[in-house]
């Protein structure tokens, strides 16, 4: 304001000297005096320039919304609370959260309806699912005819990998081959004879699910362990989520009786994961790690933890739970990733997502999303590969599969080095 009123009042004092005085001083004043206004309009507009160049930048780059769909927290509490926790870094005017419902299989049209409803938003740019179940790819179909701009990435899905692959910009999921294999070989290690596998019908229809199953089978072979199965009752039909629970509860010291107690166990839902470790903890037997592994998925409630306002400190969640676990004398044989996989792919796949629309990263730059993933898990090295068909041998782009180092709770605990482990070549080809 000082400057603008100097201009104005040079500019008056110009005009009077111009119209009282002789030429002489009238050009000499005039051009000191144009000099100094051009100095001051030109230092006006350079302030004027820097005070409002780094705000418009910000609004022009950053003016859009990314939307993360999860499950509940009854279903899926780590991928909940990673959403939440990207919302909460970047705020409710620039992340919008949405959560398909539990009994997503029957409700097909309403899950389809929760995803499409984000592309409503003018401002939404990019739609996270995690997880990406039954009717994902039909919302992907309906967005991407409505609105082509709108990046669709799919965390975990339970589709077709194929087909996933034709209408989402990225899948990225757990590392089922490797982990099939890997899981039966810290299970031989730990001391482990026997492997049971937890899990329904519905889960085993899905590919990847199948071709694990028969990985490990193989790998149980090449151990010289046994492999069994047991089915449990699916939470998303009529018995709920309680009933499935209450099932595998009632199953888990038959299970120990039957196999013994150096058998180990994997189940294959969320939901069926707390009661399975609170049973393997009361009645023996191992637990290599959860389908989609994290200190929280099924610690907290077998355990009869409280992790409250603890958000993503999995260095302190991790400790508190071996702390109790070798309390309750299950050191050695209970293991988890120290970090969330669920947390990191809702938080992890939507800075991904962010870095691509701000033009900072490549969408299928693997080493890119690995390190969207470690600002939420810090001290966890990721491993991973694009996904290749096991019929064909085709290698997709834009699908990818990703995993962590096991960690085994003790006194002191360890991590297995599973990450650094070569896979041998011939389980990529199991069907």
């Amino acid at each position: 304001m000082k400057k603008i009123i100097g201009i104005v009042m040079a500019m008056l004092l110009v005009i009077s000297i111009t119209a009282c005085g002789s030429s002489n001083e009238a050009g000499s004043v005039t051009q000191d005096t144009q000099e100094e206004i051009q100095a001051s309009e030109a230092d006006t507009v350079e302030e004027s320039a820097d005070e409002e160049s780094p705000a418009q930048s910000e609004d022009d780059e950053e003016d859009f919304r990314i939307g993360i769909v999860t499950g509940s927290f009854s279903q899926s509490e780590d991928d909940r609370r990673g959403a939440e926790a990207f919302q909460e870094k970047y705020g409710f005017d620039k992340v919008t959260l949405a959560i398909y419902p539990d009994n997503f299989t029957d409700e097909f049209e309403t899950t389809v309806s929760v995803m499409t409803g984000l592309a409503d938003d003018p401002k939404m740019k990019a739609i996270v699912v995690n997880q990406a179940v039954e009717g994902t790819d039909e919302a992907f179909r309906r967005i991407k005819e409505k609105r082509p701009d709108i990046l669709c990435i799919a965390g975990e899905t339970y589709d077709v990998f194929e087909d996933m692959g034709d209408v989402a910009d990225l899948v990225v999921n757990n590392d089922f081959v490797s982990r099939g294999y890997l899981m039966i070989r810290t299970a031989h290690e730990l001391g482990c004879d026997t492997f049971v596998h937890i899990s329904f019908p519905r889960h085993l229809s899905y590919e990847t699910y199948a071709r694990r199953v028969n990985i490990m089978k193989a790998a149980c072979e090449e151990f010289g362990m046994k492999f069994a199965m047991e089915e449990a009752p699916d939470p998303t039909t009529e018995v709920g989520v309680p009933g499935a629970q209450e099932y595998v509860t009632q199953h888990v010291p038959e299970w120990v009786k039957k196999y013994g107690q150096n058998s180990a166990y994997f189940c294959t839902n969320d939901a069926h994961t707390e009661p399975l470790i609170k049973g393997l903890i009361e009645n023996g037997g191992y637990f290599i790690e959860a389908d989609l592994p994290s200190p929280l998925m099924g610690y907290p409630g077998a355990l009869d933890l409280d992790f409250t306002g603890a958000g993503g400190d999995f260095g302190k969640i991790t400790s508190e739970v071996e702390e109790a676990i070798v309390s309750a004398g299950g050191a050695g044989r209970f293991g988890t990733w120290t970090s969330s996989y669920g947390f990191a792919n809702s938080a992890g796949l939507a800075e991904h997502a962010r870095n691509v629309l701000l033009g900072k990263s490549e969408l299928t730059d693997l080493n890119a999303i690995r390190e969207a993933y470690k600002i939420y898990t810090p001290e966890t090295e990721w491993n991973g590969a694009k996904y290749t068909v096991a019929e064909t041998g085709e290698v997709f782009d834009n699908i990818f599969l990703v995993y962590q180092d096991t960690y085994i709770f003790g006194d002191p605990g360890r991590y297995m080095g599973v990450t650094s482990v070569a896979v041998p070549e011939e389980y990529y080809s199991i069907e």
